[in-house]
């Protein structure tokens, strides 16, 4: 039986076909020439405390509808008043009610580095990522094979995109610093069940090379949550859920910055 990753990988490829024949890719490699030069996010990382990534999240496979975000861009210039150091716009429109568009509108109103956050199995996707305003792109582990991992982080690297790769277990944070990732985004969700466990962080971010950065992914409700993540090594937080949830995102963003500003969140490294 497939799990859910499974299927919704079936349905990202059946859209990226149809998105291929209405865009070449050398549309997008033209598009990405006149763009202007992605944010490198690793001096932001690497400053003392925690830095927040907040999400733009309409819906989720384990939630379902979360919000009715009619405006990303007004929510992301939200997060970025708020203190956010980088935005996240899901853009998966099955499961997420994601968008390119949103994207595109949510670049043109912030200054801040923007992650895409997809299923990403075609350097396809990392060129539209890049022609249409990320400065990141999401890899997750468990959704490609090993080759095709090596290859999507050096294409990223290759069109100035930062890959986050995503792990959920010891077993794939190996196969990702094998490929070379230095920015490791440890998910205490399985994407295979959907089911959250925190511990994940703390059994998996011990084995991250010193020399990389971790962002610690799902399962942060609110500051104390943060500063537990902190304490265990985590370089950043990114946020979704309990942000878009929150009837004032800014100042969600501000408490969750604020507790990551404290002294005692000093990656626990």
């Amino acid at each position: 039986m497939p799990s859910v990753l499974d299927e919704i990988i079936i349905g990202v490829r059946e859209d990226l076909s149809a998105r291929q024949q209405k865009v070449s890719l050398d549309e997008l490699k033209k598009i990405v020439e006149s763009s202007a030069k992605t944010i490198d996010p690793f001096p932001i990382f690497e400053q003392a405390g925690v830095a927040v990534i907040a999400e733009v999240k309409r819906s989720s496979p384990s939630k379902g509808d979360l919000s009715d975000i009619k405006d990303p861009a007004a929510l992301a210039k939200e997060y970025e008043l708020g203190g956010a150091s980088c935005v996240s716009v899901l853009t998966e429109g099955r499961k997420f009610k994601g968008s390119l568009q949103d994207l595109i509108d949510v670049r043109k109103a912030i200054d801040i580095p923007i992650l895409r956050k997809d299923f990403i199995v075609s350097s396809y996707q990392l060129w539209e990522a890049r022609a249409y305003g990320a400065d990141l792109a999401l890899l997750i582990v468990a959704a490609l094979e090993q080759e095709a991992l090596v290859s999507l982080i050096e294409r990223a690297n290759t069109i100035g995109l930062t890959a986050l790769v995503e792990v959920h277990t010891k077993e794939e944070l190996h196969r990702a610093i094998d490929a070379g990732a230095k920015l490791i985004g440890i998910n205490a969700r399985n994407l295979k069940t959907l089911e959250v466990d925190r511990n994940t962080f703390m059994e998996i971010a011990p084995f991250v090379p010193k020399e990389c950065i971790i962002v610690a992914e799902s399962g942060i409700r609110d500051k104390h949550d943060l500063i537990t993540y902190a304490n265990a090594g985590a370089h950043a937080v990114l946020v979704g859920e309990s942000l878009v949830m929150n009837k004032d995102p800014r100042s969600a963003v501000h408490e969750l910055v604020t507790a990551g500003a404290h002294p005692a969140t000093n990656h626990g490294r």
